[in-house]
């Protein structure tokens, strides 16, 4: 590793939207925000904190090219009367963003001060295997008190997120996560650039153990949902859970919604003035998808997962759907002064606690504006931007042909490729060089697979038989619906053992998850028995 590869330089919030704050249990300090141009570091070789006068928590961003990240327990207050013993990167949910160059190499070394051992996979970026935070797959798990330093190129620009890999299901819930943006060489300027990450948390923490190591239909009947506050079960009685489909279940279980780590009207506002220009990047880090919603304004969608869509069209009046491991990223011109609520609008019980305030100067202290009367429809991504050459097509000659069935198994309580579960699925077997057509089959009643690969990028070329007909559709994370049915291609150019599972990470953890596996590739570390690797 080279030596002469500068500390990262840390700033205030300038480009994050100031919702993620970390307190102790007693403090009852506020966040400042900070405005995206206001983004000026100082010193070179030493890492730079900067902090208001007040000396409140900060949301930071951390620029350069060397970073450390802290895996530790925290305290984070929702909003001023909730609080959640999370599981932190440098104490804050989310992490710090890392905000870095295309073309640059990194280094993030991350530090375990956590009593369970964890990982960081970079979700999104095509790095190099033994980089991709995979227990007992790509790497050990970082023992407590131990530490491990992460290196790769930044080659791809766009909007990716890391978290643990280790045991994700239990420990993504807890928050431990963070964003990563790979700023491109040429980009488009804009006046504010903010992101937001979503998740979800349960009322009753003492419910999410019992959730994340069973989730199956049979143990979730024993949960008394009437001490969740939803109204779903008036009369205070045990709800037998056990005929519902975890798709039903998992709305009436994670009923606080949050922004960047705040909730309801502790959601820190999108500060604008009239005819700024404006992108959002979302990032969704929970279990539910989020149906979007922006009054008020015309916007457009310029990227997926990272990827540019080729001349986005305006979108006026339409939701966008978010799910599990997807990102967006959406531009939009403030010309229209008030305040504004970018809210949900499914039917989940924790959909009001999710409403981000847009608000433009002068209008801080005005009744917020929102729409939540009648049905909208939701974009349709397949459809959506103009029509470009592509990388592939259907009518290209592949060199393997692979169909995964996505299923539940309702006896079992497992989640199924193929009619098994994780380790017995077989993986898809490709070369170097080769070219994969993959057929994905959402074969469950109920459940929606957020399907994700590791390590690639794969173009979408049709939807229920119909090809794409909008911009090429690049993605890393695709959400299939019951009854849906994809087709994706791509090219096996990144040499290793890769996890192709549901994030749904839930899912994935009760075996929706198979491997694309390279011909003659040998993982570059010996697996340590003493661990206890959880790859899901």
């Amino acid at each position: 590793m080279t030596n002469n590869i500068p500390k990262e330089k840390r700033i205030a919030l300038p480009v994050i939207l100031s919702g993620a704050l970390v307190l102790s249990a007693c403090s009852n300090n506020t966040l400042n925000h900070t405005e995206g141009h206001d983004m000026s570091t100082t010193g070179s070789h030493e890492q730079q904190k900067h902090m208001s006068a007040s000396a409140d928590p900060k949301f930071e961003v951390l620029t350069g090219n060397t970073f450390t990240l802290t895996a530790k327990e925290s305290m984070l207050m929702l909003d001023n009367n909730t609080m959640k013993t999370a599981w932190t990167f440098n104490g804050t949910v989310p992490g710090p963003q890392l905000r870095v160059k295309q073309g640059e190499t990194i280094q993030v070394k991350l530090n375990n001060e956590l009593p369970e051992p964890v990982t960081i996979h970079w979700h999104g970026l095509p790095v190099p295997n033994h980089m991709d935070g995979i227990p007992g797959v790509t790497q050990n798990a970082v023992k407590p008190g131990e530490s491990f330093t992460y290196q790769f190129t930044v080659d791809v620009p766009g909007t990716y997120w890391y978290h643990s890999h280790q045991d994700s299901v239990n420990q993504v819930d807890k928050g431990l996560y963070g964003s990563i943006v790979v700023e491109p060489k040429e980009s488009r300027p804009v006046d504010h650039d903010y992101t937001i990450v979503l998740d979800e948390w349960m009322e009753d923490d003492s419910m999410a153990e019992m959730h994340n190591s069973t989730h199956s239909n049979a143990d979730m009947s024993k949960m008394n949902h009437g001490h969740m506050n939803h109204g779903t079960d008036t009369n205070n009685t045990m709800m037998d859970m056990s005929k519902m489909s975890d798709a039903e279940m998992m709305p009436l279980m994670y009923t606080i919604f949050s922004a960047n780590g705040r909730t309801g009207a502790a959601i820190k506002p999108v500060s604008v003035k009239e005819g700024d220009k404006v992108r959002i990047r979302l990032i969704n880090a929970g279990y539910l998808s989020h149906k979007l919603h922006l009054p008020g304004h015309q916007f457009r969608i310029v990227s997926t997962d990272g990827q540019p869509i080729h001349n986005p069209p305006v979108i006026n009046e339409q939701l966008l759907n978010i799910a599990p491991g997807e990102r967006y990223d959406i531009e939009f011109v403030a010309n229209h002064p008030g305040k504004w609520l970018l809210d949900e609008h499914s039917t989940f019980p924790g959909a009001k606690s999710l409403a981000i305030p847009i608000v433009y100067e002068g209008f801080e202290h005005a009744s917020p504006q929102s729409d939540h009367a009648g049905e909208m429809p939701l974009v349709d991504i397949t459809k959506y931007g103009e029509a470009a050459k592509s990388i592939f097509s259907l009518d290209d000659k592949y060199d393997w042909q692979y169909t995964l069935e996505l299923g539940t198994d309702m006896k079992n309580g497992t989640f199924t490729i193929n009619g098994k579960a994780f380790p017995d699925t077989p993986p898809l077997d490709v070369k170097e060089g080769d070219l994969v057509k993959v057929k994905l089959v959402n074969k469950s009643p109920e459940d929606i697979h957020p399907m994700h690969l590791h390590g690639h990028f794969f173009q979408v070329l049709s939807k229920n038989g119909k090809p794409v007909s909008g911009s090429p559709l690049i993605k890393d994370t695709l959400n299939i619906l019951p009854g849906e049915e994809y087709v994706v291609a791509f090219k096996a150019d990144n040499p290793g053992h890769w996890m192709f599972h549901c994030h749904d990470l839930g899912h994935a953890s009760k075996g929706m998850v198979t491997e694309v596996k390279y011909d003659g590739f040998k993982p570059d570390f010996t697996v340590d028995p003493t661990v206890n690797n959880k790859p899901e």
